[in-house]
């Protein structure tokens, strides 16, 4: 169940930063994969959409004419669907790689097209992005003597920052710094940095503390789920999504079972604390989440005063709610006033 009020106030809370701020939203849609989500958030101000992999790409493309896949792209089937997009809007992709080059703009020239690229610069994290400012300069120079391809700028994530919002001061500055170092760098060699594209959602309002940035792409912050909200970014209420459970079991003492398990919450523990459990479970704050299996979530309630019964519905907030929307084939939209409609999660198992 997804709520609309607390999305809509979520989706403005983080379009007002930005405007005071001066920088772009570009949300990742990887979070709702869904095209009316897309529309709520472009209507709101963001500039374009990010998103994982070709196939998102498409579905955001009946809605958006400016993407941005934050991923790597180095197989020629993606590329090509890639290029293919690009002879009808403006599609980027963030690239750490000469091999990633070299196919996007074979790509492209066979379609007769051509995408624009960031190089994906290593702020810390240690997932993708090139090493070093001198690294850049090279890929940098390998899309701008390369057809079919355009330099137009650095990509970064700052996705290793969990700190409290009042803390992240200096790891911020840190990716300030790099981020200048490789722009200056550019630009005594020739080279400009028109885009430069990062963020997440824990350090969403805090993006303006990296000076070079010019938008954002933060995903989870429309819906928000454990990781914010232990994390300190966000309390309950500021939580759009749960997922609506029936207590099928209380055979087993001090101990509910609940129909949904890894297959319907996945199995990510809590990035700022990892023994909290697979969630929360709303109504009865004291219970548990201990296990998951495939169908079963097996839940601790020793602690609670009261206890759901058999055949009770209660309402979970999951750990991480980007992975849990992908399993799921649509989600139930409630407006203020008690409507409810059926969405369908059009980017459903897009993964490549």
């Amino acid at each position: 169940m997804v709520r609309a009020e607390i999305v809509q106030c979520n989706v403005r809370r983080l379009a007002e930063y930005a405007r005071f701020h001066g920088l772009r939203i570009r949300p990742h849609t990887k979070t709702h994969k869904s095209r009316k989500l897309a529309r709520l958030q472009l209507e709101a101000g963001a500039t374009g959409l990010t998103v994982a992999k070709a196939g998102e790409a498409e579905q955001m493309a009946m809605e958006c004419e400016d993407l941005l896949v934050a991923y790597p792209a180095v197989d020629p089937a993606r590329c090509t669907r890639l290029a293919r997009l690009a002879r009808d809007c403006t599609v980027r992709v963030a690239v750490d790689s000469t091999t990633a080059v070299e196919n996007l703009s074979a790509a492209a020239i066979s379609v007769a097209s051509t995408i624009g690229l960031l190089v994906d610069i290593d702020v810390g994290m240690g997932r993708t992005g090139v090493a070093t400012p001198e690294d850049a300069l090279e890929l940098a120079r390998a899309i701008a003597s390369t057809k079919g391809v355009r330099l137009d700028g650095l990509f970064y994530y700052p996705g290793h920052i969990w700190a409290a919002a009042d803390q992240q001061g200096r790891a911020l500055a840190e990716v300030s710094a790099r981020l200048e170092e490789v722009i200056d760098l550019w630009r005594t060699h020739g080279f400009e940095s028109p885009i430069v594209s990062g963020g997440s959602t824990p350090t969403a309002f805090q993006s303006h503390l990296i000076k070079p940035g010019t938008e954002i792409r933060p995903g989870t912050y429309i819906f928000n789920d454990m990781n914010t909200v232990r994390g300190g970014f966000c309390t309950l209420d500021d939580c759009a999504a749960a997922v609506v459970c029936t207590v099928v079991s209380t055979a087993v003492k001090n101990q509910i079972v609940l129909d949904g398990g890894s297959k319907t919450f996945t199995s990510d523990r809590c990035i700022p604390a990892p023994e909290s459990g697979h969630g929360h479970l709303m109504e009865y704050s004291e219970a548990r989440l201990t296990q998951l299996s495939e169908e079963h979530c097996q839940v601790d309630v020793s602690l609670c005063a009261s206890r759901p019964k058999i055949g009770e519905r209660v309402t979970v907030i999951p750990n991480h709610i980007c992975p849990c929307v992908n399993l799921q084939d649509a989600f139930y939209w409630q407006e203020a006033k008690g409507d409810i409609e059926r969405v369908t999660v059009d980017a459903r198992g897009k993964l490549s």
